[in-house]
């Protein structure tokens, strides 16, 4: 049995600024763990997140104007926080908010 999970994390409009500039991250999350959405956010805030935490998260959840898809699907889909990963996933988060 493999005892790592591998997660792909895609970060665009503007999200990707917070990490590195660095649009896409292929993850490995030890499998023997039950890893939901929320503790993802909370290992992405540790391991990835380079700046303004602020402008990501709001509490244990991403922020208003932070669109989520987990392998293609609006995030409110599959359970938002409580949605279990899977190996392979694909989590994407999209910056909805334009400054000007």
């Amino acid at each position: 049995m493999n005892s790592e999970m591998e997660v792909k994390l895609n970060f665009s409009g503007g999200a990707e600024l917070l990490f590195g500039k660095i649009k896409h991250h292929t993850i490995q999350l030890p499998s023997q763990e039950t890893w939901c959405m929320k503790k993802l956010l909370a290992w992405i805030k540790e391991n990835l997140l380079k700046e303004r935490p602020e402008l990501f998260l709001q509490g244990d959840t991403v922020r208003p104007g932070i669109l989520v898809l987990v392998n293609n699907a609006d995030w409110e889909l599959v359970g938002q926080l409580d949605y279990n990963l899977q190996n392979k996933d694909e989590i994407v988060f999209i910056s909805t908010l334009h400054g000007g």
